[in-house]
C-alpha cells in the first residue's frame, strides 16, 4: 500500500504525549495501581481559578457557536497598558510553546541553527525538529545557564537564541549583569528570546525583568505565559513582547483562531484579578523556600530555585525517586540519569515530598 509521502523530520520526531487528565505524566517510571492524589510534574499551579475568572468563562461560554477576535485585540491591548508597551510590540499565541514555533517558523530557514542550553524546555528540541531547524545544546555549568559559552556557539548560521529565565527544570537563573554582556556579545541580526515562563515567581531583585531590558533592544523578544502563576494552564495563552517587525513576523505566523474566544475572556479577567492572584503567587514562593529549606536539611543539594518547581540532581537515581513518589500516588517528572523536577503543590502535598525524600 503507497502512503502520502511526508517529511522525516516530522515523522521521526519525538513529541511528548499530552497527559489525559489523572493520567501519568511521561516520566519514564512504571505507572503504579495508586491512585494519582498529587499532580507535581507539570509546574501547573495547585489551585483552581478564581471565581471572578470562573464566573467569566461561564458567561463567555454563551459565544461557543461564534469565532473569537483573530487579532485578540482586548487581550492585547491589556497587555501592551500592563507593561507599559505599544500593541504594536505584542504577539499573542497558544501558550509560550506556540509563540516558541511562531518564533522558528519566522527567524529560521531550515539550514539554519536554534542555540539554548541543556536541559533546559523540553519543547525546545522537538519544536526545532519538526521545523527542520538544527538544535545546537549548549549544556548547563553548575546547573544554570553558561552564558559565555552560548555566545560562543553562535555563527553565521545562528537563527535563534533562546534562554531559559529562570531555567525548566533546574530553577536556577541569569542575573542582570551577566545576561546584559551575553546580549552585547550577540550580532544584532540574531534575535535573542527570553523565555519567562516563570518570571512572577521570581524574588531575586538581581534577575532582570526581560521588558524592560528589550525596550532599547531591537534583537531582543521576550516570552510570557498565563498557563503558570495565573494558573490558565489548560485555555493556552501565551504573549511575546517585541519590536515591531518581529511582533508582526510573529502575527503573521500564528495559526488564525487560535487562541479561542474564552481563553482571551478568561486572560483578561485573570489580569484584572492580578493582586489577588500574585497573594497566591506569594505562598507558592513562601512554599518553595520552605519545601527547599527542609530538603537541603535532609542533606539533598537542592540547586537554588526561583521557580514553581525544584531540581532534584540525582543522577542514576533519579527514576527510582520517582518511582517512590509515584508509589505514595505523587506525579514528579524524572529524568532518568539526571534528576527530578517536583512542582511546588498544596502543603499537603509538599509535605509528602518532604516524607518519601526524608525515606528515599
Amino acid at each position: 500500500m503507497t502512503h502520502p509521502r511526508l517529511r522525516s523530520a516530522v515523522t521521526d520526531a519525538a513529541p511528548k504525549p499530552a497527559r489525559p487528565p489523572g493520567a501519568a505524566p511521561v516520566t519514564h517510571v512504571p505507572v503504579t495501581h495508586v491512585p494519582v492524589t498529587h499532580l507535581l510534574a507539570a509546574n501547573e499551579n495547585p489551585y483552581p481559578p478564581l471565581p471572578s475568572v470562573r464566573e467569566a468563562v461561564v458567561a463567555a461560554s454563551g459565544g461557543l457557536h461564534r469565532y473569537p477576535d483573530m487579532a485578540v485585540t482586548e487581550l492585547t491591548t491589556a497587555i501592551a497598558e500592563r507593561y507599559g508597551v505599544p500593541p504594536e510590540h505584542v504577539a499573542t499565541g497558544t501558550g509560550s510553546v506556540g509563540i516558541i514555533k511562531q518564533l522558528l517558523q519566522a527567524t529560521c530557514s531550515e539550514d539554519d541553527e536554534v542555540l539554548y542550553a541543556w536541559p533546559s524546555f523540553e519543547a525546545y528540541p522537538h519544536l526545532a525538529e519538526i521545523a527542520g531547524v538544527r538544535s545546537v545544546r549548549v549544556p548547563l555549568r553548575e546547573y544554570a545557564h553558561d552564558l559565555d559559552a552560548l555566545a560562543d556557539a553562535v555563527t553565521d548560521r545562528t537563527g535563534l537564541v533562546i534562554v531559559c529565565n529562570p531555567n525548566n527544570p533546574t530553577g536556577t537563573v541569569v542575573r542582570r549583569a551577566e545576561l546584559e554582556r551575553f546580549l552585547d556579545r550577540v550580532p544584532g541580526d540574531v534575535l535573542v528570546v527570553l523565555d519567562e515562563a516563570y518570571r512572577e515567581f521570581v524574588r531575586d531583585p538581581e534577575v532582570p525583568d526581560g521588558i524592560e531590558l528589550y525596550r532599547d533592544r531591537p534583537n531582543l523578544a521576550v516570552l510570557r505565559t498565563f498557563s503558570k502563576a495565573y494558573g490558565l494552564a489548560g485555555l493556552r495563552v501565551g504573549f511575546a513582547v517585541a519590536h515591531e517587525p518581529v511582533a508582526a513576523a510573529l502575527r503573521a505566523c500564528s495559526v488564525p483562531f487560535g487562541i479561542t474566544g474564552i481563553a482571551q475572556t478568561a486572560a483578561l479577567a485573570s489580569l484584572r484579578a492580578e493582586t489577588e492572584l500574585m497573594d497566591r503567587v506569594s505562598t507558592l514562593v513562601d512554599e518553595r523556600d520552605r519545601v527547599v529549606a527542609a530538603l537541603r536539611a535532609l542533606g539533598l543539594p537542592v540547586p537554588p530555585t526561583q521557580a514553581n518547581f525544584f531540581w532534584l540532581p540525582l543522577g542514576d537515581r533519579a527514576t527510582a525517586f520517582g518511582e517512590a513518589c509515584a508509589a505514595a500516588g505523587v506525579q514528579v517528572r524524572a529524568f532518568p540519569g539526571v534528576g527530578v523536577r517536583v512542582t511546588i503543590g498544596e502543603p499537603a502535598a509538599n509535605d509528602l515530598v518532604l516524607e518519601i525524600a526524608a525515606k528515599f
